[in-house]
């Protein structure tokens, strides 16, 4: 089910969506600590996340899918956000230098194909980070956050699906250890939750964070043909028929 935009912008708005976006960030950040000189796209709802970027990337751009609507940003800037078929992005091939994909692989009518179409634009050298909700994470269990609509992944889901569009897993993270109450004391202590829980190495994280290389060359197996003998079998001299002259002489 697509989330229209403005319950994300809603969302991120209120105290929790304040701290959800600091906290995934701090994952983000992790990562990719700069984008200098790069080419930065987002796909889905990126916004709350490409500030990362903006100030040292070559360009950076918001591509939202039609489904779920397009909102203005940054609000105070020319406009780098734009209204894009996720199937058919309006960009050349191999063109991006990193893609963010957040709110769109859960809640994707085709979730293949919007990889493939990511695979399509990104730089052969390029990475590709998608934030996705994590099946076991407390978070996907309530729908009062747009991480608790669609579909949730497992690691191995998410492995499964990026092998099967040409992307290799490079680095993995958790964010999101916290409840998602609005309660004063739990955001208050919402680092605490993160440091704790990633470091007993906890399951139940709300959200993945992975990072994938595209594969430039994809191995495709061959298909050989067995020779199939035909056995011979060795010549046979034939005798020639003699010819009978039936005509017998007269006396």
């Amino acid at each position: 089910m697509t989330i229209d935009v403005i319950d994300l912008r809603n969302f991120y708005s209120q105290r929790l969506g304040t701290v959800a976006r600091r906290l995934i960030s701090r994952g983000i950040h992790r990562v990719w600590p700069h984008a200098e000189g790069m080419r930065v796209a987002g796909i889905g709802y990126p916004t709350p996340y490409l500030g990362l970027f903006r100030e040292d990337a070559e360009r950076c751009l918001a591509l939202m899918p039609a489904a779920q609507g397009v909102m203005k940003w940054p609000t105070a800037r020319p406009t780098l956000s734009t209204l894009v078929n996720e199937f058919s992005l309006p960009l050349a091939d191999a063109v991006i230098d990193r893609i963010l994909v957040v709110h769109a692989l859960e809640i994707s009518d085709d979730p293949e194909g919007l990889l493939r179409e990511v695979w399509r634009v990104l730089a052969p050298s390029g990475r590709m980070m998608a934030v996705i909700p994590n099946r076991r994470g407390v978070w996907t269990r309530t729908d009062n956050t747009p991480f608790g609509h669609g579909r949730p992944y497992s690691r191995s889901q998410i492995t499964q699906l990026l092998r099967q569009t040409w992307f290799t897993p490079t680095a993995w993270g958790e964010a999101l250890f916290m409840p998602p109450i609005e309660g004063g004391w739990i955001l208050r202590s919402a680092m605490a939750w993160e440091r704790m829980s990633a470091a007993v190495s906890s399951p139940f994280a709300g959200v993945h964070i992975v990072e994938a290389s595209k594969q430039v060359y994809r191995a495709i197996p061959a298909r050989r043909e067995r020779t199939r003998l035909i056995p011979a079998m060795p010549p046979v001299l034939v005798p020639t028929p003699t010819r009978r002259d039936d005509t017998s002489a007269t006396g």
